[in-house]
């Protein structure tokens, strides 16, 4: 016979022995579960139902332990040295500035450019963006550790060891651009390339972004060089238009930056990098960012007003313009972070379009003369 003894967790089961004697006393412990239930004092009765709700709740997981005490399922494996420096390189923002160089070539050589200046002003381009891009990894290591967007590059990451490796790379594939401009394209374009790259490293990472948040107005003079470098690559010179081009690309960079700002706005805070939301706040930026749109949205219209571009541009340059404009509107109004990163993507097309367009105008033009403005 099985009784419950008073002392929690204890049972008495009395069993009799092969002999017929009296019955022997089997003292034992069991869980509370086991227990009769209605002798718990409320109290114990509450624990248990508590303690068994969270038992049922816990997620199992299949996930073994490392000797870390870290999930293997949640540690980030390495990549190969191939994709680590192929980061490190920012291909994304490689592939925006070419687009700014290859619309700069195509214009200036009125649609039409000799395959190999275009096959090593591409190559000359890669190697110059990239290797500003490594050593910005490098000189940045420390905030983007502690900013979500940034924390997996590869140098935070713990991917470069030495973590000098980036900056060494980042100064080979400088050396190597200009010594490719120099010898396959001309020594303006070399020139002009090593001067976006050197700004981009000194002017901006080192001096302008931790300083001030004048940061991205001033040194939206780096992202503007390509248009440049594409024009003196073609023609070895460097004209009237190939100043409107670099005027446009540096116009649109306060807008489109400040407007992913505006997202990410926690992330440079934390760090104490002033730019314009954290440094004047959300309201200000808003407004700056509707300001330097209008200025922008003037700044596409020039290259028709100065005779540079006819009615085709003109045409594209005013629709996109519109949108852009009510893009800048929505997010002056709302203020919605899902506004702002509409914008910003808006404009990363916007800019690609203007870019197309002026190629399009321009091979029109030299075969419609009506299509002149």
């Amino acid at each position: 016979m099985r009784q419950g003894n008073e002392n929690e967790g204890e049972i008495i089961v009395n069993c009799p022995t092969n002999e017929g004697g009296s019955p022997r006393r089997i003292v034992g412990l069991t869980p509370p579960s086991a227990l009769d239930y209605n002798n718990l004092d409320k109290g114990t009765q509450r624990q248990n139902l508590r303690s068994q709700k969270q038992k049922r709740l816990m997620p199992a997981t299949n996930s073994l332990e490392t000797p870390t005490g870290k999930s293997k399922s949640k540690q980030q494996e390495k990549p190969s040295a191939l994709k680590i420096y192929m980061a490190l390189m920012k291909p994304k923002i490689i592939f925006l500035l070419l687009i700014v160089t290859w619309g700069a070539m195509l214009v200036a050589g009125g649609g039409r450019v000799n395959w190999l200046i275009f096959l090593w002003t591409t190559l000359g381009g890669i190697l110059a963006s990239g290797g500003a891009n490594a050593i910005n990894h490098y000189l940045d290591r420390d905030i983007d550790g502690s900013m979500y967007r940034t924390k997996r590059r590869p140098v935070p990451a713990g991917w470069v060891v030495p973590e000098s490796k980036a900056i060494i790379f980042g100064v080979i594939l400088s050396i190597l651009a200009f010594i490719l401009f120099a010898t396959q394209v001309n020594l303006l374009a070399a020139a002009l390339a090593l001067t976006g790259a050197l700004y981009y490293v000194f002017i901006y990472t080192m001096l302008l972004k931790r300083r001030t948040h004048h940061n991205v107005t001033i040194g939206g003079v780096a992202g503007a060089i390509p248009a440049l470098v594409g024009w003196a690559a073609v023609t070895g010179g460097l004209s009237l238009t190939a100043w409107l081009l670099f005027l446009i690309v540096f116009l649109w960079t306060p807008p489109h930056t400040w407007a992913l700002t505006l997202v990410v706005k926690r992330d440079y805070a934390r760090v104490d990098v002033p730019m314009l939301p954290v440094s004047l706040g959300e309201d200000e930026a808003r407004r700056q960012i509707l300001v330097y749109s209008w200025i922008f949205f003037i700044g596409t219209l020039l290259p028709t007003l100065l005779r540079t571009m006819g009615w085709f541009y003109l045409a594209v340059a005013l629709i996109t313009g519109v949108i852009f404009m009510r893009g800048a509107y929505r997010v002056y109004r709302n203020g919605e972070k899902k506004d702002a990163f509409s914008l910003y993507k808006f404009s990363l097309l916007h800019l690609a379009l203007l870019f197309a367009a002026m190629v399009i105008d321009t091979i029109l033009v030299s075969s419609f003369s009506f299509m002149e403005w």
